[in-house]
């Protein structure tokens, strides 16, 4: 997944994840958990990955009730997403704190 590619994100999932995935997928049918927020449709696409609903980076756990199986691709949208948020607030703070930038990316 282009999400996770390059990424250290799965170091931070617990050490029975290998238990804990396939459960969750069981729990929900194998079916994608994602809902439309315009039509409250859920979406009917097989699910093989488990995300979390709250990110560990939002102070969420690893309980079950804060896991969803996700089709592959909305497992993309929402990795995307929240990279794409974390990122906007690392370039933020560097800015407020005078980090120096390379000089080659200065405009």
């Amino acid at each position: 997944m282009a999400g996770w590619s390059g990424s250290l994100r799965g170091a931070e999932l617990p050490a029975n994840w290998h238990i804990t995935q396939p459960r969750i997928l069981a729990r929900d049918g194998f079916q994608c958990q994602h809902v439309r927020q315009d039509t409250g449709r859920r979406c009917l696409e097989h699910a093989r990955d488990v995300d979390h609903i709250i990110p560990h980076s939002q102070m969420g756990s690893d309980d079950d009730d804060n896991l969803e199986a996700l089709c592959k691709y909305h497992h993309g949208q929402k990795s995307g997403r929240e990279g794409g948020i974390a990122s906007g607030i690392a370039r933020r703070a560097a800015k407020k704190t005078g980090a120096r930038r390379h000089p080659g990316l200065l405009p």
